[in-house]
């Protein structure tokens, strides 16, 4: 069984029953909080970074992986058409066994005709080859014919009006196909960094409640001391007890939390192991400014971002293919060619019982009109789909722009919350300290401490959740620009 992801701190025993009695000092919460080893967000050698997560990610993404068959799909579909440019070479071997009669008698009429006289009905012949004597002339009835045949095709024609076009229809598809297997990695590789970054924030978030629970149980004592020498009152020990048992449920939370992130980093690395995921990066450490400005940076993704090449291509493929069907209705013209070798050959005369070659050539053109109506047809159908596919990369286009817009703007709204969310904690940490000096000299009361210990715990949060989202503005604005698909390379 797989070891729990971290030490919960452990639950302080709440007071049930009768209220306390003054001066009683044993009560369990007083007692000092056991150290606990709660440094989730420590850096190790042998953690996990951001790329590595991101590179895990994308290499087991199955989205990629179904993309990746439709590339294979799109290139043998490539193959076909470049296929289409070698001549039709066909070849046809058969045997065929004729029934077996008795051929009519041949003789010459009155003025020289020549008369065929039937044989009786029921007379077969009694041999394979029978010769009808005329003349010292003998015409053989051969019963078993072979044949074997080649014919060539050259669709001279369809070189200059479909088969081009079809090629280049399936090489633009390629290459649409190629976009948005690259696109679909950088799209996992930057889901995978979201999710790290996430579980970042989810350890720290465990550890800001920790000391939390921590800043209420000594709240607690303090509470329960200054209630001891008559410095306090009863509400205000019952009002810091709630406090340490809204701080605990919020631990326990926090922990549920972190162990779900946990689970959804495994899943994002498809990584179906027991071992315990270790911290390779710190949130401590500087992010790079971010260069240009947002004309600039969108004008940087609609030239790089990938899904806008795989609409162009996918929209060059379907002009390509409208050609090609448009075309189809034209006339046809084809040079074609047959070698025969057959016994008996049917263009030798008499029939023989034996093997003989013949050849011929030739061209043909052949046009049907009902082929041009129909072609025709299909072809405005076909454009109606490339004004489809246009349409849909303006929109595109436009998402793009909103999408730069966004993360540029989390950029530079993360990048002043880090400075001022460190003056923040700064000031919450000294008014902690002050008004819990105060508390315990009898010159404020509890609800100040109470207040402090709550703006602490937010100004913690608020420091870690500009580290964060300074790191997450940043994957997505270089997702967004097209930036993070140079290290996604596509299988050919």
């Amino acid at each position: 069984m797989r070891k729990p992801l971290f030490l919960v701190v452990s639950p302080v025993i709440l007071l049930s029953g009768p209220a306390f009695a003054e001066g009683d000092q044993a009560s369990p919460a007083a007692a000092a909080p056991e150290a606990v080893n709660v440094d989730l967000l420590r850096v190790e050698a042998s953690g996990l970074t951001a790329d590595q997560v991101a590179r895990r990610a994308a290499q087991t993404s199955y989205v990629a992986k179904a993309n990746e068959a439709a590339l294979q799909a799109a290139s043998a579909r490539v193959d076909v058409a470049y296929a289409q440019y070698f001549p039709r070479l066909s070849g046809t071997a058969r045997y065929t066994r004729l029934s077996d009669f008795t051929p009519p008698a041949l003789s010459f009429g009155s003025g020289g005709s020549l008369v065929g006289t039937p044989a009786p009905a029921g007379t077969l012949n009694p041999s394979p080859t029978v010769a009808v004597a005329l003349g010292g002339i003998s015409f053989p009835l051969v019963l078993n014919n072979y044949l074997m045949q080649a014919s060539l095709i050259v669709p001279v024609s369809d070189y200059f009006l479909r088969i081009s076009q079809s090629y280049s229809a399936a090489t633009n598809a390629q290459a649409a196909a190629r976009h948005d297997v690259v696109a679909a990695r950088a799209r996992s590789a930057a889901d995978g960094r979201v999710t790290f970054y996430t579980w970042l924030r989810a350890r720290g978030a465990y550890l800001v409640t920790v000391e939390a629970l921590q800043d209420q149980k000594n709240h607690y004592k303090d509470a329960q001391n200054q209630f001891n020498v008559g410095n306090a009152s009863k509400a205000d020990v019952l009002r810091a007890e709630t406090g340490v048992a809204a701080a605990e449920l919020q631990v326990v939370r926090a922990h549920n939390l972190a162990e779900l992130v946990d689970k959804q980093l495994r899943i994002a690395m498809h990584d179906s192991s027991d071992r315990p995921l270790a911290v390779g990066e710190s949130l401590d450490a500087a992010v790079a400014p971010v260069q240009g400005n947002l004309k600039t940076l969108v004008s940087e993704a609609h030239s790089a971002r990938l899904e806008i090449k795989s609409i162009d291509a996918s929209a060059e493929a379907v002009r390509q293919q409208a050609v090609a069907v448009k075309n189809g209705g034209l006339p046809q013209f084809a040079a074609f060619g047959d070698a025969l070798y057959a016994n008996p050959n049917q263009r030798r005369f008499p029939q023989t019982d034996e093997w003989f070659a013949t050849w011929d050539v030739g061209v043909q053109l052949t046009w049907s009109p009902n082929d041009t109506a129909s072609a025709f047809a299909n072809a405005r159908g076909i454009d109606a789909q490339v004004a489809q596919i246009e349409a849909q990369k303006l929109s595109l286009r436009d998402g793009i722009e909103l999408e730069v817009t966004q993360a540029y703007q989390a950029t530079l709204e993360a990048d002043q919350a880090i400075a001022s969310t460190k003056r923040e904690l700064a000031a919450a940490t000294e008014a902690y300290r002050v008004s819990r000096e105060l508390f315990n000299a009898g010159r404020a009361t509890s609800l100040v401490v109470t207040d402090a210990e709550s703006g602490l715990t937010r100004a913690r949060l608020d420091e870690l959740n500009a580290k964060v989202d300074a790191r997450l503005s940043r994957v997505r604005l270089d997702h967004a620009l097209g930036r993070d698909t140079a290290g996604a390379i596509a299988t050919p």
